[in-house]
């Protein structure tokens, strides 16, 4: 008898009226991302107090957090609380995947630092490239070792948790991807967006006053002429999840 695996979306921010309406939430565009028939996946929205209970980790496959208008290096309840249980989770070797604040609060959690990227906000369609020493983990994938990925972030990864391997960097972020062990890695893209979703994003970037008008228009112009590799990222995120790679 084949047991259907079990994840769990650990849901870091507030869902917008466009993406609720749209996707039915960041959970749901994860879901989209990452599901396949037969498995079952719960949300876990623990920037509000709402975490899974020690008894029932166990019966989690693996974990994806997401990201978060909150700061990784911040020290919010939830966020410590978060932490606690990232450490748990790595003690158990769970799979856990963490997109952008969840690549970042991994880090921090495993013994790395991170903080504000010191060239400021990354938010664009941007190449990444595959460390030598990883690059045969993406070719028996039949993935590139280069990768287009939706970038939305000011802070990064500054340092890595001790044993920790960077597998991906790009011109502006030394640290694009990690791996620690087999069954922990963050991204620091978000390989789970669409680009009508960047385009929300800069919006609300404009109207809190954290970008200017004119940057978020300059923005929305450049993302009209590239895609990113959704395809590839879907592949790598599967795969890393499900024990495939």
């Amino acid at each position: 008898m084949i047991v259907a695996k079990k994840f769990a979306v650990l849901l870091c921010a507030e869902d917008s009226d466009y993406v609720s309406i749209r996707y039915g939430g960041y959970y749901g565009v994860f879901v989209e991302m990452l599901a396949e028939e037969g498995e079952t996946w719960d949300v876990f929205r623990v920037a509000n107090g709402e975490f899974p209970d020690d008894e029932e980790i166990g019966d989690f496959d693996g974990f994806v957090i997401t990201g978060s208008c909150n700061d990784a290096h911040g020290n919010d309840v939830w966020i410590c609380r978060l932490i606690s249980l990232l450490k748990k989770l790595d003690s158990l070797k769970k799979k856990v995947l963490g997109i952008c604040f969840g690549h970042q609060i991994l880090s921090r959690a495993l013994g790395g630092r991170t903080g504000r990227a010191n060239s400021g906000w990354d938010i664009r369609v941007r190449t990444i490239h595959i460390s030598s020493s990883s690059s045969n983990l993406f070719t028996s994938l039949k993935i590139p070792t280069t990768l287009s990925v939706i970038e939305c972030h000011r802070d990064e990864v500054q340092e890595l948790p001790p044993m920790a391997e960077v597998i991906a960097w790009s011109e502006k972020t030394g640290i694009e991807m990690f791996r620690y062990g087999d069954h922990i890695m963050g991204i620091q893209g978000h390989p789970e967006y669409t680009k009508d979703i960047l385009f929300h994003l800069i919006d609300r970037l404009t109207q809190r006053c954290y970008i200017e008008d004119s940057y978020g228009d300059e923005l929305k112009g450049k993302l009209e002429k590239v895609e990113p590799h959704k395809d590839a990222w879907k592949k790598l995120c599967t795969s890393f999840l499900k024990d495939r790679l």
